[in-house]
């Protein structure tokens, strides 16, 4: 049995072998599963089975290497101090859930299919079955006392006047979390039912930790739960089936429908998607062999694997037929089916945001007119939105961070307490240069750090930052679980900015969470009106718009190279690298990104990886492939990636600087967290800036051209952008006619109530 990742084959570019069932955005590289195109001979696209790896949990397995045997050391990694503090954050999203005066809603007047699903819900919250939990881990130390109702008066109403906030963030003392690593017992006991049933044993931790305590006898009992380690695949599963249960099993097990539903929410989720269509679901599933797909999807709703749920149609329904006159019309409903984990963040994240849109009042607004007062322009009118407002959106590229900037070092002078987040550490340093004031630099994290506990200010008793303001940028790169946490952060009374650039790559995890809240119209919107500056500027400008413009490029700031093939396309960009752009530019070579779009093929990240390597870093890969200088990329965890160089390499494992961080990652998580980093897919390259980038692309990567992609690599380079072009009219057609794939979410519905009347 093969363990490479394999999230999506020639089925197309949603979910493996279910053409039926949505595609993700062709935007997806870096994302768990949301893959960027394979640029090899066939041209798989977005979906093909190359994922970006090492951010996610699908190549190697990054996101159970995460919690191996090490787990018990006396230090925790950044990535083990992550997982726990979201575990944390997970727990109290379910008990405001569980706070709730009644089960989530479901539709009522319903006939057929819909009304059995619904039923089996039913039984779950009835109790006449077990409802089962996406959240399986060990139980982290709990914070103290984190409760749906939070003190009032904790905004700036209360205390208007409060001390300039101290040159360092203060944190409070946290209890270390619980080794979150599976127990060495249960790892072996996995080892020995996958020895039994002919699965490679290297599975062993990944299966352990998915599974938990008692993973063992569970496999055993129930054989296909082994599609819940990423990488495997229902044919793989079935193979381990039928060598441990015998011939007797067959495609009409309920337990091969059941997890074989379960698997493909997963991959669903993989590329984006927080719940499927009904219709699309089933139909994958009889393309799996599951004979019957809608008694599949009843065992899981039963079992509490998935929710389903029945929304409202946005569109207006067709003309009903003539009814009698006490007959009441059924409304139009789409029937959705979802995992646990993403329903659940889901409807935490649109209770955390009517919160806060419902939140301030004018006596709160007051604490505000000294930031308001110290700003002007585009900074002073996001200002007077968020003195007013808990919830704001802004829009704007690169050049529009200027705002947030600007309002982050108002704020933080008027005496509140302010705080600002960007996807990446290099986000997050471009930030701290643009913000005013000494202790700059105090006031800006990452999005990971804060939930961990790394960065940022303390938490209350509640568990709730000790904030007034949350700035955001780099919102477009928020998946529904992260925004989830960071919205149940706030404190009542907070504001939340979120400012992104709208036409950029979406999250690598699933949701859309800032294009569901653009789309929802519930709070007030301010696009800026700062234009990235430059000829790279107006180019990309252009292509936000759907136009590939010739532009004027005095200085050759833009310059297109083209190509015949896939070999040529390598030859010329490592000249570029190593000779062209830092004669012509003065940038050394170490400052130049390679952007493509995907890892594997003839000019994909490998190759055009080892190429570079080649020219400029040889050496023979002692460790696992690495030497010391080697340019790479880091993965922590899925959907994250910090560009970084090898130091050394000891018993310890790879040593590695990351954001001029060390960093050390143990020898059995190399292989899945770390990347030689010269050329990045478009996902894995978002969030960063360098200032010159070139852009490969070959002649068989038309399948996984978008214009979020092309605007997302075009953007990466500050001062000089080439372009290796090898798909001739197949550019300025993905950039005018193919927008980014849609995702399936519950979000927008979740909001409509708090949109204003018409």
């Amino acid at each position: 049995m093969s363990t490479e990742p394999e999230t999506t084959e020639e089925a197309g570019p949603g979910t493996p072998d279910t053409s039926g069932v949505p595609a993700p955005q062709d935007t997806a590289e870096g994302a768990p599963g949301a893959a960027e195109a394979e640029a090899d001979g066939g041209a798989k696209t977005d979906g093909g089975a190359e994922t970006d790896a090492p951010e996610t949990e699908a190549d190697g397995g990054s996101g159970a290497a995460a919690t191996d045997e090490g787990a018990g050391s006396s230090q925790l990694s950044e990535a083990e101090a992550e997982l726990a503090a979201q575990r944390i954050e997970r727990e109290r999203i379910e008990r405001r859930k569980a706070e709730k005066d009644g089960p989530i809603q479901s539709g009522a007047k319903l006939s057929g299919k819909a009304a059995d699903l619904l039923a089996a819900v039913r039984a779950v919250e009835g109790g006449r079955k077990p409802a089962g939990t996406v959240f399986a881990a060990p139980e982290p130390v709990p914070e103290p006392g984190p409760g749906p109702e939070r003190q009032t008066g904790a905004g700036p109403a209360a205390a208007p006047a409060r001390p300039a906030p101290a040159a360092e963030p203060v944190r409070s003392a946290r209890p270390a979390p619980a080794p979150s690593g599976p127990a060495q017992e249960t790892v072996e006991a996995v080892r020995r039912v996958l020895a039994e049933g002919g699965a490679p044993e290297t599975l062993a931790l990944q299966a352990a930790t998915a599974l938990g305590e008692g993973a063992g006898p569970a496999l055993r009992e129930d054989p296909w739960q082994l599609l819940r380690v990423p990488g495997v695949r229902p044919e793989q599963a079935d193979g381990f089936a039928r060598a441990l249960l015998g011939p007797g099993c067959g495609p009409d097990d309920e337990r091969r429908g059941r997890a074989v539903t379960v698997w493909l929410l997963e991959q669903a989720a993989l590329a984006g998607h927080t719940a499927l269509d009904l219709p699309a679901l089933t139909a994958a599933l009889a393309r799996q062999g599951v004979p019957d797909p809608d008694g599949a999807v009843q065992s899981a709703l039963a079992e509490g694997d998935a929710l389903v749920f029945q929304d409202p149609l946005d569109e207006p329904a067709a003309p009903a037929a003539p009814q009698e006159e006490d007959e009441e019309a059924e409304p139009p409903v789409r029937v959705l089916v979802a995992l646990e984990r993403y329903a659940l963040a889901e409807e935490s994240l649109a209770d955390g945001l009517a919160r806060l849109v419902d939140a301030p009042s004018r006596e709160a607004a007051q604490s505000w007119t000294a930031a308001v007062a110290a700003l002007s322009g585009g900074a002073a009118e996001l200002a007077r939105a968020v003195a007013g407002h808990g919830l704001v959106l802004h829009t704007g590229g690169e050049a529009a961070r200027a705002e947030p900037a600007a309002l982050l070092g108002a704020v933080r002078d008027a005496g509140l307490r302010a705080f600002a987040v960007c996807h990446t550490p290099g986000g997050r340093d471009r930030l701290a240069t643009l913000v005013p004031g000494a202790d700059a630099r105090a006031g800006v994290g990452t999005v990971a750090g804060l939930l961990a506990g790394a960065e940022g200010p303390a938490r209350d008793a509640d568990g709730a930052l000790e904030l007034d303001l949350l700035l955001v940028l780099d919102a477009p790169q928020l998946d529904v679980e992260s925004a989830a946490m960071l919205v149940e952060s706030l404190p009542d009374g907070a504001r939340l900015v979120l400012s992104g650039d709208p036409a950029l790559l979406w999250s690598a995890g699933p949701g859309r969470v800032f294009a569901d809240l653009l789309a929802a119209r519930v709070c007030p919107q301010l696009p800026s009106r700062l234009p990235d500056p430059g000829p790279v500027g107006e180019l990309v400008s252009g292509i936000g718009v759907g136009e590939l413009n010739q532009v004027e490029a005095p200085g050759k700031e833009v310059v297109i190279v083209p190509v015949r093939d896939a070999g040529e396309a390598v030859h010329r960009t490592v000249q570029l690298v190593a000779d062209s752009v830092p004669r012509a530019f003065g940038v050394p070579a170490d400052q130049v990104v390679v952007i493509t779009p995907g890892h594997g093929g003839a000019a994909g990240t490998r190759a055009l990886n080892a190429a570079l390597k080649e020219r400029l870093n040889p050496g023979p890969g002692r460790f696992g492939g690495f030497d010391p200088g080697d340019r790479i990329v880091h993965s922590p965890a899925p959907g994250r990636t910090v560009p970084g160089t090898v130091v050394k390499a000891d018993a310890q494992g790879l040593h590695l600087s990351c954001a001029g961080a060390p960093v050390v990652v143990p020898r059995e998580r190399v292989e899945g967290e770390v990347r030689h980093g010269w050329a990045l897919t478009a996902h894995q390259a978002v969030g960063g800036r360098w200032p010159a980038a070139v852009v490969v692309l070959p002649g068989n990567a038309v399948k996984a051209l978008s214009r979020p992609w092309v605007y997302t690599a075009f953007g990466r380079g500050e001062r000089h952008l080439s372009v290796v072009h090898g798909v001739e009219q197949a550019l300025p057609r993905a950039v005018a006619e193919v927008p980014a794939k849609p995702r399936t979410t519950r979000l927008g519905t979740l909001l409509r109530p708090q949109a204003p009347a018409a």
